[in-house]
């Protein structure tokens, strides 16, 4: 099962290399990005969308109708279509969100982006996640690329990772050392 998981990863980060240097050779990085976020989030919110990338008895020319209708309908660069068709061409649409994902990683790598996780107890405002933005571009002397989620089982708190390094202050945490020293006593 590892191996599997080996493969796709290589081949998943080979394709997003492919696609990286085919845009950045046709000077359209930044609009193939933006329309990538784009297809992550059509992946993540629809399951019928989802249903045609991942099964596989989906027939190529049903693979290839729909996503041209898609590509017509975000208005989607013609490489970022050729592309996609490409992966159905090849049997490797399934791929299609790891690609993505690892496209967008590398697009923040050549800009110099340091990826960062902020995991909060309450909801946070744009303002507040971009303050903390903020102060840690000012700490990594890099801009920061910030990922935000809200997760109200760490009851208090906040848990930020940027690379190996990590600051959880988090009540659920807390709780959780309190509980294993009671073990240990």
């Amino acid at each position: 099962m590892s191996k599997n998981k080996n493969f796709s990863d290589t081949a998943a980060s080979r394709y997003s290399l492919a696609l990286y240097e085919l845009a950045e050779e046709n000077k359209n990085v930044q609009e193939i990005e933006n329309q990538s976020s784009a297809l992550i989030k059509l992946l993540d919110n629809s399951e019928d969308f989802e249903s045609l990338i991942k099964n596989p008895t989906n027939k190529k020319e049903d693979q290839i109708d729909i996503l041209n209708k898609i590509s017509e309908n975000y208005n989607f660069n013609i490489l970022l279509k050729n592309f996609l068709c490409f992966l159905v061409e090849k049997r490797r649409l399934f791929f299609l969100q790891n690609i993505l994902r690892n496209f967008l990683d590398i697009c923040s790598q050549k800009r110099g982006e340091v990826k960062a996780k902020l995991i909060a107890a309450k909801q946070l405002s744009d303002n507040e996640v971009n303050r903390i933005k903020d102060e840690l571009s000012k700490d990594f002397t890099n801009k920061v690329k910030l990922d935000y989620k809200y997760d109200p089982s760490l009851i208090g708190g906040l848990i930020i990772q940027v690379g190996s390094l990590m600051i959880d202050t988090s009540i659920k945490s807390k709780l959780k050392q309190l509980e294993n020293k009671m073990i240990e006593a």
